[in-house]
């Protein structure tokens, strides 16, 4: 009876201990990686790891024209150089973007975050390595 009642205790404290240290590690590993993503980059780092397009003049589908200029701001500077040789991707998917855009739709704050939104996505399936973390409209005249 004493043997049965003393393996019951070691059991439940060892699954105790057990849980205990399952639970350290998980809430260790969360903490961890929400430090890493709240860390915001430094304006140093976002230009290092940054690519400015050319002016780009294309047609709207009102009709209007763009000029427009963005910044690509990337992760690393990798992703900075395989950009830099894609550019010819790059202002192709620009175009093909604001050609399916009216003026219009670019004349609000909210239409110039989806267009930048889109271009991050769209960006994103584009590069082999890394990742784009933000597209920034530098210039826009919309005529």
């Amino acid at each position: 009876m004493k043997k049965n009642k003393l393996l019951s205790i070691m059991a439940v404290m060892l699954v105790s201990i057990t849980l205990l240290g399952v639970l350290a590690i998980v809430l260790f590993n969360y903490l961890s990686d929400d430090q890493e993503v709240t860390a915001e980059p430094s304006i140093e780092e976002v230009i290092e790891n940054s690519w400015e397009t050319e002016e780009i003049t294309t047609n709207l589908s009102s009709n209007h024209f763009i000029r427009a200029q963005f910044r690509i701001h990337l992760d690393s500077k990798h992703t900075r150089e395989e950009i830099k040789q894609r550019d010819f991707q790059v202002n192709n998917l620009i175009i093909r973007e604001l050609a399916n855009l009216k003026a219009s739709d670019l004349q609000s704050k909210e239409g110039i975050e989806e267009l930048e939104a889109s271009l991050v996505e769209q960006l994103n399936e584009m590069v082999e390595d890394g990742k784009v973390v933000n597209v920034y409209t530098t210039q826009r005249m919309i005529q």
